[in-house]
């Protein structure tokens, strides 16, 4: 049997969907499990286990549902048999159409019930995860026995116990940390943990604000600048080297989640129960949650501007939780921690 899956758009979103991969392979075992994935995030495809052909798929080079047509009929010759459409759009859908698979299952929206063999409905109140892991669970009638979030980081050197990862940036503004907030979360990090050095990681595009929140703090030589210096794969191998992370809401915390390490996440506008990390173990979610608009899950902060979800969250409760994890003595006196 030959499987071909269209994995999501976005990197937190691939990587949650690397349950459904590994669900998949344990429920047909002697299958090849092939994938598409956005050309942007395919150097990350190596690393989910179980995969034996990637298919990276670019808007750009094959733009508009006439450029989804034509790059899923590119595929018609290699005769799947199942598809499953994670996306939810109406290109991927077409996508599936065009590449002739015998079986399409995906959930019924966007012209899902036309274009799908099976359309199947999409369960509310779910963790993304269970939501893609109920859409194999529908179509097969099995209960998936094992379900974990996995990535295989590249190999590392040994584990630094004296750095911890920072990601304070997001795709989405209401969950990115503000600038001031940040770097005063800086100072208090660099002061209660002086034997440790805190790496701020980030894209490309986020380098600039990286460098302002160095720029601002108070001992920028415990701070390493790796914004826009790694790839994907050689983030996870940083990671994987790392004694923690933390982070915002955001696709980092996922690929750290993923490797293994310890994680505590700082929600916004997010939903937790939606979006949080997958895998519990070594995983700490806070959020300010004294606010009636929490969480709006928006992209924006209509209601302040600069998300006060994010400014007002308690450093010493971050301290708290770096300290469990880390089970270091810090300088900073105990609280309570949440």
């Amino acid at each position: 049997m030959k499987i071909l899956i269209r994995l999501p758009n976005w990197l937190g979103d691939v990587v949650m969907s690397t349950a459904f991969v590994n669900a998949v392979g344990q429920l047909y075992p002697d299958a090849q499990i092939d994938v598409i994935i956005k050309k942007d995030l395919s150097n990350i495809a190596p690393l989910i286990p179980g995969l034996t052909q990637i298919h990276p798929f670019s808007k750009r080079e094959f733009s508009g549902l006439g450029g989804v047509y034509r790059f899923g009929k590119k595929l018609k010759a290699d005769k799947y048999d199942l598809f499953f459409n994670l996306p939810q759009s109406l290109s991927s859908l077409v996508m599936a159409w065009a590449t002739g698979a015998k079986k399409r299952v995906g959930f019924g929206k966007e012209g899902g019930f036309f274009l799908l063999t099976n359309s199947l409905k999409k369960p509310a109140n779910l963790h993304r995860v269970d939501e893609y892991l109920s859409l194999l669970e529908q179509f097969t009638g099995k209960t998936i026995p094992h379900k974990q979030v996995t990535l295989n980081a590249p190999a590392t050197a040994p584990k630094q116990n004296n750095r911890l990862l920072i990601n304070f940036n997001s795709e989405a503004s209401s969950r990115r940390m503000p600038l001031d907030k940040g770097q005063a979360l800086l100072n208090k990090l660099t002061a209660a943990f002086p034997d440790i050095t805190f790496g701020l990681i980030g894209a490309a595009k986020e380098a600039d604000f990286v460098t302002q929140l160095i720029t601002g703090a108070e001992n920028p030589e415990r701070l390493e600048n790796y914004a826009g210096k790694t790839d994907l794969p050689g983030l996870c191998s940083l990671m994987a080297q790392s004694s923690a992370m933390l982070t915002t809401d955001s696709g980092p915390a996922h690929l750290a989640n993923s490797v293994g390490t310890p994680v505590i996440v700082l929600f916004g506008a997010g939903n937790e129960h939606n979006t949080a990390p997958y895998n519990k173990q070594n995983l700490t979610v806070l959020r300010y949650g004294k606010l009636t608009c929490e969480p709006c899950v928006r992209n924006t902060c209509k209601l302040y501007g600069v998300p006060r979800c994010m400014e007002l969250l308690d450093e010493l409760q971050i301290i708290n939780a770096l300290n469990q994890e880390l089970r270091y003595k810090s300088q900073e006196p105990r609280g309570k921690n949440i």
